[in-house]
């Protein structure tokens, strides 16, 4: 039992390291940190359920049940799709792009630059997968594969946003008018945007996230 909680904590340990490399460090680091080590992603992967496990709710559950009350036709693309989960629910085509592959359906990239055609698909989606310092760089990827007029779904935890108002109004220079939020959930925020044309250049300040950091229990 001993040696069980020692090695429990050294597993927590190592989930907190890279949770703070994820969010602390752009997307190209986080893409050459697993590449070095995908046994990491693993372990992290575990971590991470086990938080999401404490929730009453699952964020991806809200974006399975948003997609099945559309048309099964439109392609969606999953940035962060983990386990594949979403992919593994909906009768859509969806495009899962992640880090390492925990399923053989992922394609591994790095996402701020995913292979696929401009304006190639009607969903894009975020779920707890805003990680990257250039959140401008990666939500900018969700633009260019996005079709005119096509959604863009987030579902990120609550307590990262700390100017909501800001974010909504940095996402309209990023091309993207809000379509609806639901800020109900103490866990979790999903925002509903539409696709209203190609971002603006220049810095969008009101882009910010708080890194979402576990303290040691």
């Amino acid at each position: 039992a001993r040696r069980a909680r020692m090695e429990e904590r050294l597993l927590g340990a190592r989930f907190r390291y890279l949770n703070q490399q994820l969010y602390t460090g752009s997307s190209q680091d986080a893409a050459r940190l697993f590449r070095a080590d995908p046994a990491a992603f693993h372990l992290y992967h575990r971590g991470f359920e086990r938080q999401v496990q404490r929730w009453p709710e699952r964020p991806v559950q809200r974006i399975v049940r948003y997609l099945r009350r559309r048309p099964a036709s439109l392609v969606v693309a999953d940035f962060g799709c983990g386990d594949c989960t979403l992919a593994a629910s909906v009768k859509n085509q969806v495009h899962c792009f992640d880090l390492v592959p925990l399923s053989p359906r992922v394609t591994v990239c790095d996402m701020a630059k995913v292979p696929l055609a401009a304006e190639s698909v009607d969903v894009a989606v975020f779920c707890l997968a805003l990680m990257g310092t250039n959140l401008q760089e990666i939500l900018g990827e969700a633009n260019r594969v996005l079709k005119l007029g096509g959604t863009l779904m987030v579902a990120e935890v609550a307590s990262r946003f700390e100017d909501t108002r800001a974010f909504l109004k940095a996402m309209t220079q990023l091309g993207f008018r809000t379509v609806s939020k639901d800020l109900s959930s103490s866990y979790f925020y999903v925002l509903e945007f539409a696709k209203t044309g190609p971002a603006r250049p220049g810095p969008a300040p009101g882009l910010r996230l708080r890194p979402c950091l576990y303290k040691r229990r």
